[in-house]
């Protein structure tokens, strides 16, 4: 039955009220370490509904060039029912949804693992996100520790659409007042363990005036390294866009935060790594992956430095393997070592800095070489590319 409400005048009641100061409360979100427990299952609020504007939004906002992500007729041409939301926006969105559980008292994001983009998104689809908590790591009393969590996406069908694994880095609660409640009832994990790709992609012919000549399977081999041309500076439109993919944390958009923050994280609001990454690959798009079918997934993923408002940043693309699909003759596999880098071209850091370029960051001090302050990301990333037409 519908609820049908009369509504009469709304009397002013502020001057009719005591104001009590010993009701004052001030809810908490995110975790402390102590509030982690490997097993924990947290169904993430609100779920997001992605509607075309807004994908289409993402993908000109990010530079994206793979037509799959903006032409519609393109997309189907290919077999899509619909256009697919680009797999960078889908990443950000689950990510982002998780973010008031999982990580709003986080000290730093140390890394992505194992992501895993298993269908398309669509106009209308529904994406909801869950974490498990895998592993605490603790570092002894009142110093920061490591969780380990994973996280997925499902749609409405209840299918996977992404998943993959995180660690961050957060401090003990000690004293303070405690965060978001644990969940009290059994929540599914519907984790998949041998995930399979499913694509709608079929046949051997597509379209090939749509994109450029030179990013099919086999203009890519071993050891290229691919330096991108054009950066692109950061403004403060980066704390509306972290909003609008759902992400909570106040790092990210809120100034009176961020500069009362002690130690060198104080400051201006840090962009948020998912929308950095998104510029990166967007920058890279045109040359490694207009003619890709589809981005398989992303590993051993860091942002090295931060990044603010003002600064531009540019990316390098090195291909570590170039492989044949056993599933279709239509596409192969290749694999890069994606680098990212502030204030300085992509040309100018490889100038600079050589192979040093593409050495972990976390490897440098073992190896008894310095970090490179203007590199701001590294991670290794699979697409699966069209072969050039015959």
């Amino acid at each position: 039955m519908a609820m049908a409400m009369m509504l009469g005048p709304q009397p002013e009641l502020a001057n009719q009220v005591e104001v009590d100061l010993g009701r004052v409360r001030g809810p908490q979100y995110g975790r402390y370490l102590d509030e982690f427990v490997p097993g924990q299952v947290f169904e993430q609020m609100r779920g997001f509904t992605f509607e075309r504007a807004s994908m289409l939004d993402f993908a000109r906002t990010f530079m994206q060039t793979n037509p799959l992500y903006l032409n519609v007729e393109y997309a189907q041409a290919h077999g899509f029912t619909d256009l697919p939301a680009s797999p960078q926006m889908v990443f950000n969105v689950v990510l982002s949804l998780g973010v008031q559980n999982d990580s709003e008292k986080a000290i730093a994001n140390l890394g992505y693992y194992n992501v895993q983009v298993l269908r398309p998104v669509y106009p209308g689809d529904t994406i909801r996100a869950f974490t498990k908590v895998i592993d605490r790591k603790e570092r002894g009393a009142d110093k920061p520790g490591i969780v380990l969590i994973r996280t997925l996406g499902v749609n409405q069908h209840q299918q996977v659409v992404l998943q993959y694994e995180r660690k961050i880095m957060v401090g003990w609660r000690g004293n303070r007042p405690p965060t978001t409640p644990a969940p009290t009832r059994p929540v599914d994990f519907p984790w998949v363990e041998e995930p399979t790709l499913e694509l709608p992609v079929s046949g051997t012919q597509f379209p090939t005036n749509l994109t450029g000549p030179n990013t099919y399977f086999e203009d890519f081999a071993p050891g290229d390294i691919v330096v991108h041309p054009n950066g692109r500076t950061i403004t403060d439109e980066h704390m509306a866009l972290t909003y609008r993919v759902g992400n909570t944390h106040p790092l990210h958009f809120d100034r009176v935060f961020s500069t009362g923050l002690s130690g060198k994280m104080s400051g201006e609001p840090i962009v948020y790594g998912g929308l950095v990454y998104a510029w990166l690959e967007g920058l890279a798009s045109r040359d490694v992956s207009e003619n890709a079918l589809w981005e398989l997934g992303f590993t051993e993923g860091y942002h090295t430095q931060p990044a603010v408002s003002g600064d531009t940043v540019g990316a390098l693309s090195r291909v570590l393997a170039a492989e044949t699909n056993p599933v279709t003759d239509a596409a192969g596999i290749v694999t890069f070592q994606f680098i990212g880098v502030k204030n300085i071209s992509a040309a100018q850091a490889l100038e600079t800095h050589g192979e040093d370029l593409f050495i972990k960051e976390n490897s440098k001090q073992k190896l008894g070489k310095e970090k490179i302050a203007s590199k701001i990301f590294e991670i290794e990333r699979r697409l699966l590319i069209k072969r050039r037409p015959r």
